[in-house]
C-alpha cells in the first residue's frame, strides 16, 4: 500500500526552519551552533546516578537513574535485538531488496546495536538468500534469524550462517485455538526438539511465548521453566497485541525473573502507546533483552522504536548510552529507513523529530540560554544535532531577541532590546517573522537610536523607519525584475 504523503528528501524529514530560528550552543553563552564536531546477566550494574551535563553545575542526583535498592534493575545492562530486518519487515509499506538491507544492517552495526534479527529464511528463497548475505558481511553484531517453532524452520535457519536463532510459538487461547491448533503438551514437546537441535549446532537459541499477556500464567511459566532447564541462552516474552501496560509487564517480568536463570527478552507493540514505558518498565523489572524496529516499523503500528528508547534509557544514564552507541548515527540511520518505507520521520520523534530541540515560548528562551538543562533531559550535541530558539512570533521574549542582537554585534540597552521586542510581537500577531525579517527590524532600531532619529517609545518613529526600509526593497528590485525579465 503506497504512502498517502508526499515523500521529501531525506535530510529535510529531520531539520527544523532554520529561517526563524537562531542556533544556541551547549555551553552559556552565544556562539552560534554546535556542529557534527553488552554484557548478558540478570541483575546488572546498577547503582547510576546520572552526570552532570554542563561545566560548573552542581552535581544532583539524577532522579530518573536506577536505585541501589533495585537490584534487578537492568536499565545499565542491558542489549538491544534490532529487528528492523525482521518484525520491520512486516511494515505495511516496506519491501527491503537485498542492498537495502545490507545498508540497514550496516547503519545498525554503525549505531553500535549488540543484535540484528532477520526475517526467517524459511519464508522464501530471497529471504533465505538474504540471510546468508548479511552473516558474511562480518559484522560487530550478532546475527540473528526470527522462525516458527518447528523443525523444517530450524533445520533452513541453522545453515545460513547466523549467531542464533529465535523461536517462537502462540500459547495464548486465542493462537492455540484460531492460529496453529495445537495444545500446551504439543507445543512443550515441540519447543523440546527445536531448542536441543539449535543448540547441537553451536549457536544461540531464544524460545518465546507470542501473545504472552493472553496466556495462561501457569501454562507459560511452566514452559519456561522447561527450555531454561534444558539450557535455552534466552526466554523471550511477547506484548503481540500491544494490549499490556507497565505494571502488567513489570509483574510478568519480576515473576519470570524468579523462576528462570537465562536471559529474559521482550518484545512489545504499540498498540496502545505504551511500548517504550513497557520496555523501560520490563528493564526495570530485570529484563535483559529489549526488541526494537527504527523509527518503531513492524505489523500494524509496530513496536518499540529504537530512538525513543534511547531518548528513554539516556535520560537515566547518559554516560552509559553515549558509550554504548554511536548516537550521532541515529538521524542518519532513522532518515535511511523512513526513505526506505517512504514515510517521513515524524515531527514529535524523540530526538530526531525536526522540533525536538527547539525553544518557543519567551519563559523557555531564557532559562535555555542561560542553562540548557532548565529545560532539557538530552543534550542535543551528544547526537550530533543543534538546539535552536525560535524568536519570530508573538510568543517571543526580549532575552531570546537580546541573544540575537548580540550576534548580530548590534549595541542596544536592555530597555531598546525590549521595546525592538514588542515590535516584532506587534508584527507576529499578524503573521509569523522569519530570521530576515527580525534582523532586518533589529538593524533599522539600530540604525535609528545610533543616528538619533529614535528613542524608546516612539513607536511612530520606528514605523516611518519601516516603511521607508520597506520601500528602498522594492526601489532596489524593480530594476532586477526588469532584468531578471530580459
Amino acid at each position: 500500500m503506497p504512502c498517502s504523503c508526499s515523500h521529501k528528501n531525506a535530510e529535510s524529514l529531520s531539520m527544523p526552519d532554520k529561517t526563524q530560528m537562531i542556533q544556541v550552543n551547549g555551553a552559556n553563552g552565544l556562539n552560534g551552533a554546535n556542529g557534527l564536531n553488552g554484557t548478558n546477566g540478570i541483575n546488572g550494574a546498577n547503582g547510576a546516578n546520572g552526570h552532570n551535563n554542563h561545566p560548573g553545575e552542581a552535581q544532583h542526583r539524577n532522579p530518573y537513574g536506577p536505585r541501589a535498592s533495585d537490584f534487578l534493575n537492568n536499565i545499565s545492562n542491558f542489549s538491544i535485538i534490532e529487528s528492523t530486518l525482521r518484525e520491520g519487515e512486516q511494515f505495511a509499506n516496506a519491501f527491503f531488496d537485498t542492498k537495502t538491507k545490507i545498508a540497514i544492517a550496516k547503519a545498525l552495526d554503525a549505531f553500535g546495536v549488540e543484535y540484528i534479527e532477520l526475517t526467517s529464511p524459511a519464508a522464501s528463497e530471497q529471504s533465505r538468500a538474504d540471510c546468508e548475505a548479511i552473516c558474511k558481511l562480518g559484522l560487530k553484531a550478532k546475527i540473528l534469524t526470527h522462525i516458527r517453532c518447528h523443525m523444517d524452520d530450524a533445520r533452513i535457519a541453522v545453515e545460513t550462517g547466523v549467531d542464533g536463532v529465535d523461536v517462537v510459538i502462540g500459547t495464548s487461547s486465542f493462537l492455540r485455538e484460531f492460529s496453529h491448533g495445537k495444545d500446551m503438551t504439543y507445543i512443550t514437546k515441540t519447543a523440546i526438539e527445536v531448542i536441543t537441535f539449535v543448540k547441537s549446532k553451536g549457536i544461540e537459541v531464544r524460545f518465546s511465548s507470542e501473545d504472552s499477556f493472553r496466556s495462561d500464567l501457569v501454562d507459560l511459566l511452566s514452559i519456561y521453566q522447561t527450555v531454561d532447564k534444558i539450557g535455552v541462552n534466552r526466554v523471550g516474552i511477547a506484548d503481540t497485541v500491544g494490549c499490556a501496560n507497565p505494571r502488567q509487564v513489570y509483574d510478568l517480568v519480576r515473576t519470570l525473573r524468579g523462576v528462570v536463570g537465562c536471559d529474559i527478552e521482550i518484545h512489545l507493540h504499540n498498540d496502545t502507546g505504551m511500548a517504550i514505558a513497557n520496555a523501560y518498565c520490563a528493564l526495570e523489572a530485570g529484563a535483559t533483552h529489549i526488541d526494537t524496529s527504527v523509527l518503531g516499523i513492524g505489523e500494524r503500528v509496530g513496536i518499540t522504536p529504537l530512538g525513543g528508547l534511547v531518548a528513554c534509557l539516556y535520560a537515566a544514564n547518559p554516560e552509559y548510552v553515549k558509550a554504548k552507541y554511536n548516537l550521532p548515527m541515529l538521524r542518519e540511520l532513522e532518515n535511511l529507513v523512513a526513505e526506505a518505507v517512504e514515510v517521513n520521520v515524524p515531527f514529535m520523534n524523540p530526538i530526531t523529530g525536526y522540533c525536538a530541540f527547539t525553544h518557543k515560548a519567551g519563559i523557555h528562551a531564557k532559562a535555555i540560554l542561560n542553562n540548557p538543562s532548565t529545560y532539557e533531559i538530552l543534550k542535543p550535541e551528544d547526537f550530533g544535532l543543534t538546539r535552536y530558539v525560535s524568536i519570530g512570533h508573538r510568543l517571543t521574549g526580549w532575552n531570546a531577541v537580546k541573544s540575537r542582537v548580540e550576534q548580530l554585534g548590534l549595541n542596544l540597552t536592555d530597555d531598546q532590546v525590549k521595546d525592538a521586542t514588542a515590535k516584532i510581537k506587534e508584527l507576529a500577531d499578524v503573521r509569523t517573522q522569519s530570521m530576515d525579517d527580525v534582523d532586518s527590524l533589529l538593524r533599522i532600531y539600530h540604525s535609528g537610536i545610533q543616528s538619533g532619529e529614535l528613542a524608546v517609545g516612539q513607536k511612530e518613529a520606528l514605523d516611518r523607519l519601516l516603511q521607508q526600509h520597506r520601500e528602498t526593497s522594492r526601489e532596489r528590485q524593480q530594476p532586477e525584475a526588469v532584468a531578471a525579465a530580459a
